[in-house]
């Protein structure tokens, strides 16, 4: 076995899941790549794509909320849209890449190489399994046109939502979304801090915005400072958003209770440190968290498949959810203060999410190997 994984730079969660593939693919020594599928377009095809799709969705969101609910309506498994048709135009490059390099499966954990997949597949032009990889909690948009030979889903409650869209049930498989094995193992909260240079005994608030840095964080931090308890510690994940860096921290300059913290890859480990997790619901991030079993808060969402993200978490309790950011501070103070609602929290998410999702991925795709 060979696998290509195809993913895109439109946001890291895509990314992260694909990783988690290529890490456990790793970790059993089968041969494998990861590529991101708009380099076989065209010129800069890709910086413009990915760079257009963070501007919209952090600077213009309820723009970006309205085009996701037009995609809603315009989608269906009977005709193909816009996005299937851009998508067509490398599927020469990339087809010709997976022949010459003799991969035997393709895994994607983004909708634009499946739509290009999907092209191939549809003219006979590819053989090899093609597999998707769902990366949030609710059947986005133009899912439905595409035509591969299966889907890994992250939860097995998601399966009626995508059958009902025209995805053939036969193909739709619960495996969970797949994330690093760093997220499996947990450190003690002490060492924890020791290791970050945080406070051994105050109250640490964890707030994600994001690999894009989404969201008025300023004035979500203050609200943050008036709620809760006045020894908390507040640290701020930014991203690679260095202008949100800036102003957090010009507008905190004299507040030593405040951190920001530019992108970084110990996440997992602030994770473990802190008391309450305050986070953007990202499918990916959301599923880090409950299989760190981190008592989680909502916050504002990116409109579209992030609020359906939210409400599916914080309808089976393993999230809070409050869109408002005083509402959202509010949250975070009482569920750091109540063991009893972060013990229940942290139950729902060991039972509801599963966690060894990208060794399922695998040990499904070897087992289609063998027949």
């Amino acid at each position: 076995m060979k696998v290509l994984i195809l993913s895109c730079n439109t946001g890291q969660g895509h990314n992260s899941a694909g990783l988690a593939v290529k890490e456990e693919l790793e970790r059993r020594e089968i041969p494998c790549e990861m590529k991101d599928a708009l380099s076989f377009a065209r010129g800069h095809a890709s910086r413009t794509i990915s760079g257009a799709y963070i501007g919209m969705a952090t600077k213009a969101p309820s723009l970006f909320g309205g085009l996701y609910r037009l995609g809603g309506v315009i989608s269906s498994h009977k005709r193909k849209s816009p996005v299937y048709y851009a998508n067509t135009r490398y599927a020469r490059p990339l087809k010709d890449y997976i022949e010459e390099q003799g991969f035997t499966a393709v895994v994607t954990p983004h909708l634009f190489p499946a739509e290009t997949l999907t092209y191939l597949k549809r003219r006979g032009e590819l053989s090899v399994p093609c597999y998707a990889i769902a990366t949030d909690y609710t059947c986005i948009p133009f899912w439905e046109e595409t035509e591969l030979t299966g889907y890994f889903l992250p939860h097995k409650d998601l399966i009626p939502e995508f059958a009902g869209k025209g995805l053939p049930r036969e193909k739709l498989f619960p495996t969970g979304l797949p994330v690093s094995e760093r997220y499996l193992v947990r450190m003690e909260k002490q060492e924890a801090r020791k290791r970050l240079g945080l406070s051994e005994t105050a109250p640490v608030f964890l707030v994600m915005t994001g690999s894009m840095g989404f969201g008025d964080i300023s004035s979500f931090t203050l609200d943050l400072l008036l709620t809760c308890p006045k020894e908390a510690s507040i640290v701020i994940l930014t991203g690679n958003n260095e202008p949100l860096k800036a102003k957090i921290d010009k507008d905190f300059a004299q507040e030593r209770r405040v951190r920001t913290v530019p992108f970084t890859k110990e996440v997992a480990l602030y994770m473990d440190a802190c008391d309450v997790l305050l986070s953007k619901p990202g499918g990916l991030t959301s599923t880090e968290a409950a299989v760190k079993m981190v008592p989680l808060v909502h916050t504002r969402p990116i409109p579209g498949c992030e609020t359906k993200n939210a409400r599916f978490f914080s309808s089976r309790g393993l999230s809070l959810f409050a869109e408002e950011p005083k509402e959202a501070a509010k949250a975070a103070a009482l569920l750091a203060g109540n063991q009893a609602l972060q013990e229940q929290m942290r139950v729902r998410q060991k039972e509801g999410i599963p966690r060894d999702a990208a060794g399922a991925v695998v040990s499904f795709l070897l087992e289609r190997e063998a027949k």
